[in-house]
């Protein structure tokens, strides 16, 4: 039986119930639209981003593909396709539009992928309340870093006396094709771990998943901090 527009207008994302406020018929947490009749639903409470590409909490995807489904979905959802329809519709139209975009910005791009499923899974950004750790130098770079320090500190001073330092200037460059090479050799690590990640998915294995995502954390943390040093050595050079 359908309801009326009255008691339509009273639905909100936070108690949608699992049946389409417009014809009755059963949904799912995740659907967008109704199944039965193809009325446009309010975002339920708790959906993801993987949730409304109806994906698997996976970390690699077909980005080609997400951008067909993004594409497909932005047309039924646009905001002019519902311009005579209820204000409540309209509003729905406008926060499940936005959801969307928000969503697609953050999937096919791999490290907001990233970062994204493992604040899923309870681990923090340190934007988002989480332990900052980037700040931390690696063990393994505790050398590395205290020369290039060094260095900075000796390329600042310079550019205040107005002093030129060729050896200095190549010593930065190699500092920065070393951490390039770091970066790139981190990116292949983390490519191994969304695979180990996905197959930890797929066999349902949890012990897995739990130790995977925090190699992952840490291992983006790692990233951070040499991209951080990259960017320091930059401006260094350009200064």
């Amino acid at each position: 039986m359908n309801q009326s527009a009255d008691v339509v207008a009273t639905i909100t994302e936070s108690d949608r119930s699992a049946a389409c406020p417009f014809c009755g018929s059963p949904t799912e947490e995740a659907d967008l639209f109704c199944g039965a009749c193809g009325r446009l639903l309010p975002l339920a409470s708790g959906i993801s981003y993987f949730d409304v590409f109806a994906l698997p909490r996976k970390l690699k995807l077909d980005v080609q593909a997400l951008e067909r489904e993004f594409y497909r979905l932005s047309r039924r959802l646009h905001p002019d396709a519902y311009a005579r329809a209820s204000q409540q519709e309209q509003d729905w139209s406008l926060a499940n539009s936005s959801f969307l975009n928000d969503a697609y910005r953050t999937l096919k791009d791999p490290i907001k992928r990233t970062e994204y499923l493992l604040k899923l899974e309870g681990i923090l950004s340190a934007d988002e309340g989480g332990t900052k750790k980037e700040d931390r130098v690696p063990p393994d770079m505790l050398e590395e870093v205290f020369e290039l320090n060094m260095q900075l500190d000796e390329m600042r001073m310079n550019r205040k006396t107005g002093e030129d330092d060729p050896q200095l200037h190549m010593d930065l460059l190699a500092a920065k094709t070393s951490f390039d090479d770091q970066l790139k050799a981190d990116n292949a690590n983390l490519e191994l771990l969304w695979e180990k990640w996905d197959a930890s998915v797929d066999n349902a294995d949890d012990p897995r998943k739990h130790a995977i995502k925090a190699e992952i954390a840490a291992l983006l943390d790692r990233r951070r901090y040499i991209r951080n040093l990259v960017n320091s050595v930059d401006e260094a050079l350009e200064g």
